[in-house]
């Protein structure tokens, strides 16, 4: 420790000497670093107050090591193991080349650590080793250049290779085919045989279906606005944190073609209240994406920030950018952000904090989602009262009931070593945080939701809204398919209010939209040519309660949508409720359009359009991103 501290009292004065490093920056930095439990270096390249390539230079002259610029000279591959990889990117060492005498070299972030030197030692025992200095976006690139194909396969395989039975890579299983193949076929013979008792018997299910579900729903909201419920995290929790104590913190940014907005998320970054030399961001980049690439290199971002190349492979699916990027991960938890999020500044405490205290089991936190741009258009507006009912009611009900929770596509908090030792996400599944919820509830854990919400821009152009959700209901169906390959093991594993809670929450909302329009219909029917024209498929019972859901069932969903919007203080927004029937109809659509791509191209990403909204721009407009050191 005494070498190590002097060692790096010996690169602060050369920097000084060199005019790249203040008097005042300095001891702004040895004070964080003395709050933060973190060294000097750490603070001073978390501040972009140094980049990491100075202080590699800085080392190597101050200790009179070699420089190993591994981008221009880059390491011998066959040098490096990929057992040891875990070790080369925790403690920041590569072996770099063999000289002529046959002495290893080893390039690394802090030559000569105790650590590197009892590994080195033990690793290569009886060979000579020498050290050179590096910068930590060196070891990055050597251990993606070198083991991108390994991290690679295991991104888009390891889940089907563990569990076929929880991957989505098969869409449906023979039993699943044959079983659909059986209904369809009782269907049509019922038809054929009894075609009035068989609509009799489908117009029965269906209304009670419905009833069930909107009595399903209400229980939720009715559970989820439970006062103990509502508020997770105090501010005095959040007070009583340790900084020395806080976890390293990685943040996975995944994004493709989104140049426009990515200022906007590390502006943000940049405003949380989390201790920076504490976070692990990284910007997770597909390869071919060069716009991007080069749109994040030009930032000149703080040290924290890393850009993580996602080799071209199929599927080319977020879920497997994350997985390929969580091999690089060093946080002790890690969170998912978009590229356009504004994650309230302290929510990585309050994550922290509910972690704390809350059982082992409980290895996911979701935060809440939703949107700043809520006043634009239509389509935005119902965008956020849809999220804040489901966010801020449903969701905790489901929690208080311990229903598996379908996790948002942001901002789920998790205990980093459990989510990789439960496979990560499925990149097979489109919607592969509703997938990972339900994975994470049958293997025995739980998600809780926390009171901090990420605001993000809402789809409001019409045709990337349909694409949008379109994808969305397609990975809903996927995920139901997948965890009813087994409807016993599914049960015992959730118990009777888990499973059919799973139902009701996941399978049937996408049976609601597919059957909406077999109801409108009916409905216009029956108001063209009477109702002498369904009395035979609607006994009185029947016709009764299809009349209930259709008064009470639907202003009991406005209702909460109202109630909702009103939580949040946006009044403004409550009358367009009322207009919740029109956007049912493009929940309609989009679900035709997930069910025919279901059948033929069950793995395609429909991408998000983002950055169109005017508050979007505005918002970068706003942002006046700092020219930090690189």
């Amino acid at each position: 420790m005494a070498e190590a501290a002097a060692q790096e009292d010996a690169v602060l004065a050369l920097l000084q000497q060199q005019g790249l490093l203040d008097h005042a920056t300095l001891e702004r930095a040895q004070a964080q670093a003395r709050a933060w439990a973190m060294t000097v270096q750490d603070t001073l390249m978390a501040d972009g107050a140094i980049s990491p390539k100075a202080w590699a230079k800085a080392v190597a002259e101050a200790s009179g090591l070699p420089l190993a610029d591994m981008v221009k000279h880059p390491a011998d591959p066959t040098l490096l193991d990929p057992l040891d990889r875990d070790f080369y990117l925790a403690q920041g060492v590569v072996p770099w080349r063999r000289d002529a005498d046959g002495t290893l070299v080893l390039a690394c972030i802090r030559p000569r650590t105790p650590e590197l030197l009892a590994w080195a030692e033990r690793r290569f025992p009886g060979q000579p080793i020498a050290w050179a200095a590096t910068a930590k976006f060196d070891i990055l690139w050597t251990l993606q250049q070198v083991f991108d194909h390994l991290a690679d396969l295991a991104a888009r395989e390891a889940l089907f290779l563990r569990t076929p039975e929880l991957s989505a890579k098969m869409v449906f299983t023979v039993p699943q085919v044959i079983f659909a193949a059986g209904m369809v076929s009782v269907l049509l013979l019922g038809l054929w045989v009894a075609p009035i008792t068989t609509l009799v018997a489908c117009s029965t299910f269906i209304t009670s279906f419905y009833l069930l579900s909107f009595g399903f729903r209400f229980l939720l909201t009715w559970v989820g606005a439970g006062h103990e419920v509502d508020i997770s995290v105090t501010d005095a929790e959040i007070a009583a944190l340790n900084p020395e104590e806080l976890p390293t913190y990685t943040v996975l940014v995944p994004m493709y073609k989104e140049k426009e907005v990515l200022p906007i998320l590390v502006h943000s970054i940049r405003r949380m209240d989390y201790p920076r030399a504490k976070l692990d961001v990284k910007l997770v980049l597909e390869a071919d994406d060069i716009e991007t690439i080069e749109a994040a290199k030009e930032l000149h971002a703080e040290g924290i920030f890393e850009i993580i190349r996602v080799p071209k492979s199929h599927p080319k699916t977020k879920p497997k950018a994350c997985n390929y990027a969580l091999h690089f991960a060093r946080g002790e938890l890690c969170v998912v952000f978009d590229a356009e999020d504004m994650p309230e500044p302290d929510q990585l405490k309050k994550a922290v904090a509910l972690f704390n205290r809350s059982p082992p089991e409980v290895v996911c936190v979701q935060a809440r989602l939703n949107y700043f741009n809520r006043q634009e258009n239509f389509l935005t507006r119902m965008f956020t009262l849809e999220y804040s009912n489901w966010f801020d009611y449903l969701l905790p009900g489901l929690h208080v009931l311990r229903v598996p929770i379908p996790l948002g596509g942001t901002s789920n908090h998790f205990r980093t070593q459990i989510l990789r030792d439960l496979g990560a996400w499925d990149p097979y599944n489109v919607t592969e945080d509703a997938d990972l919820g339900v994975r994470l509830t049958q293997a025995g854990y739980e998600v809780a939701v926390v009171n901090s919400t990420t605001f993000e821009e809402a789809n409001g152009v019409l045709p990337s809204w349909i694409n949008q959700r379109s994808r969305w209901i397609k990975g809903y169906m996927q995920t139901w398919l997948v965890h009813m390959r087994n409807p016993v093991r599914l049960y015992r594993r959730l118990g009777g209010v888990g499973f059919w809670g799973f139902h009701f929450f996941v399978g049937f909302p996408v049976l609601t939209a597919l059957l909406n329009p077999v109801l409108w219909l009916t409905t216009v029917a029956t108001l063209i040519w009477g109702s002498a024209a369904v009395d035979v498929f609607f006994p009185p019972p029947v016709i009764y309660l299809a009349i209930f859901n259709l008064v009470v069932g639907n202003a009991m969903y406005v209702y909460l949508t109202m109630v909702a919007a009103a939580k949040r203080g946006w009044f403004m927004l409550m009358p367009w409720a009322l207009l919740a029937p029109a956007y049912w109809v493009l929940h309609s659509v989009a679900a035709y359009k997930a069910f025919w791509q279901l059948l033929l191209r069950p793995h395609y990403w429909e991408k998000t359009q983002h950055g169109t909204s005017t508050a979007t721009q505005a918002a970068l407009a706003a942002i006046a991103t700092p020219s930090g050191a690189r």
